[in-house]
């Protein structure tokens, strides 16, 4: 066990103490910029063995410096800053890894279902849909398929109720030719 002692003003600093705040010194010299610079590269090339893609070792590498750089006065000051950078590199590659893996194995999980493709009867409303005015077609959207009241239709749309009802008888009727006009046409067909 070493026990110090407060060096006095009229002795010499005990042995070693020059040696360590030189040391300390040394360490403080370290800039961000050559760090990176000459360290960059190595830690690319480890990483890129490891995870088997270059431009991904690329990015946890710059991430890992992003990281130390918004650390800097901390990491500055540890005796290895590079071992930091790469730990932090390879924790974030780990974390990759084990998002993907996550995302894999979820997708591994799930079901395929066919659904069959849109009926004659489903493609023709859709059109007949499509060539009513934006207002009658929204109304009889709303009304018909997200089964909403004449009520609220005109409280979304900020109109009287009678105006929707109205959208909607002439919706309803255009449609009814419309839709009698393409079963003509298919029935000749």
């Amino acid at each position: 066990m070493t026990v110090m002692r407060e060096p006095r003003l009229d002795e010499p600093p005990p042995e070693g103490t020059a040696e360590r705040s030189a040391r300390s010194q040394e360490r403080e010299v370290i800039d961000f910029d050559g760090l990176y610079h000459a360290h960059f590269r190595s830690l690319t090339l480890q990483l890129a063995a490891y995870c088997g893609d270059l431009s991904q070792a690329q990015d946890l590498v710059q991430e890992a410096f992003c990281r130390a750089f918004a650390r800097w006065s901390r990491v500055s000051r540890y005796d290895d800053p590079v071992a930091w950078v790469r730990r932090v590199a390879w924790n974030l590659a780990t974390s990759r890894w084990r998002r993907l893996r996550t995302a894999q194995s979820w997708l591994h999980r799930q079901r395929e279902e066919h659904m069959p493709g849109p009926g004659p009867d489903r493609v023709a409303l859709t059109a007949a849909l499509a060539q009513l005015p934006t207002t009658q077609r929204r109304a009889v959207v709303l009304h018909y398929l997200a089964d909403l009241s004449v009520v609220q239709i005109a409280a979304q749309e900020g109109v009287p109720e009678g105006t929707v009802k109205s959208w909607l008888h002439r919706g309803r009727a255009a449609l009814a030719v419309i839709l009698a006009t393409t079963d003509e046409v298919s029935d000749n067909d």
